[in-house]
């Protein structure tokens, strides 16, 4: 007989989880069909009113000519380098050593596509102007993450971001935005989406990470961009008979968490604020700059997830369900806030973060 509950088993059993906006399950799907009408033609391979309309809508959103949907960013993002390297004639392009290209798709840019990455800066800090004017000249694309999300979804200063796109435009060098996570930023920027996306040559934007839809991306620029891009997804087979489940979620999930994206930003620099006030314990970034952020200890893993079981338990709030190795007896965890939070009793919240610090201190002796 199993004794000893896991973390995520102990996290998927507690009554107030605080992370994300809730479980990802049938129901999610259930909910945006039970207010449209069941007359609606489906797409079809690309085209029909439901994808163009949507596709319309957040091209204007991101303040491009035009916008593509595709059933993944994985997708989305290697097409569009394809794209700028043909443009360009050559082969290399540059992003963060930490980008998704370089260590969650398995190579999938370079066995597809032959392309070279150029991996800029160390991956414990941001790409900077520098990092940038010391790249070679015949680099076709310089991709760049907003927020930085595997060191704690960092930001560069807007002003350096203005830098950065300035210098690619007199250089030739195309610049593409990876922005899975661009609308939890816009609150911490005070700009529009638009505002942000018009220093970029090409954006991608996910719709199931803060907007908490069931997946798919959009992929946007100009309109000859956008042009190549579409028959590059019906070669990688991205054009299902109909991808309309994805895109009515997403419309929906839209539609009701843009306006929400700075109620989740406070949320991470409240909570932020109550773990660093555990010795032991910190954030990275120290302050969030979006609903995000890394939570690390200096306490082995495995220590470490037996005093979050406990605090579950005795408390019924739930801070994670998957914890991280990082250095030697040091472990880490990231946290997305979402439609959750609000909703958690702060007296039930306070008494989990007195009972993880007492914990943490015994622990520490």
């Amino acid at each position: 007989m199993k004794l000893v509950k896991t973390l995520l088993e102990a996290f998927s059993s507690v009554e107030y989880p605080v992370v994300g906006h809730g479980k990802r399950n049938v129901q999610v799907l259930k909910d945006t069909f039970d207010h449209l009408d069941g007359e609606i033609d489906s797409d079809i391979y690309g085209t029909g009113t439901v994808i163009e309309n949507f596709q319309t809508k957040i091209a204007a959103y991101l303040g491009k000519p035009s916008a593509v949907f595709f059933p993944s960013g994985t997708m989305a993002q290697q097409i569009a380098l394809r794209l700028w390297c043909e443009e360009k004639g050559s082969r290399k392009v540059a992003y963060h050593p930490l980008c998704h290209l370089e260590i969650h798709e398995q190579d999938g840019l370079k066995e597809l596509h032959h392309i070279e990455p150029v991996l800029l800066a160390d991956k414990d800090r941001l790409i900077t102007l520098d990092d940038v004017k010391s790249m070679n000249d015949d680099i076709a694309c310089l991709l760049l993450e907003l927020p930085q999300r595997e060191i704690g979804g960092q930001l560069p200063a807007f002003e350096e971001l203005e830098a950065i796109a300035g210098y690619c435009r007199t250089k030739g060098i195309r610049l593409h935005l990876d922005g899975a996570r661009l609308y939890e930023i816009l609150p911490y920027y005070g700009k529009t989406a638009a505002e942000v996306c018009s220093l970029f040559d090409s954006v991608y934007v996910s719709f199931y990470k803060g907007i908490g839809g069931i997946a798919g991306a959009i992929l946007a620029g100009g309109e000859e961009f956008a042009k190549q891009s579409k028959i590059w997804k019906r070669r990688h087979g991205g054009d299902l008979i109909s991808l309309y489940p994805y895109i009515l979620n997403a419309d929906q999930a839209f539609d009701e968490r843009l306006p929400k994206m700075e109620q989740y930003y406070r949320s991470a620099v409240e909570l932020a604020g109550l773990y660093n006030g555990i010795e032991g314990i910190s954030t990275r970034p120290l302050v969030p700059v979006s609903n995000m952020f890394h939570v690390h200890a200096a306490l082995p893993k495995e220590t470490f997830e037996k005093i979050l079981i406990a605090v579950y338990e005795e408390t019924g709030i739930g801070l994670t369900g998957n914890v991280r190795d990082a250095a030697e007896g040091a472990c880490y965890y990231e946290v997305s806030l979402g439609d959750r939070y609000p909703g958690i009793p702060k007296d039930r919240l306070q008494q989990a973060f007195e009972l993880l610090h007492e914990k943490v201190k015994q622990t520490a002796k």
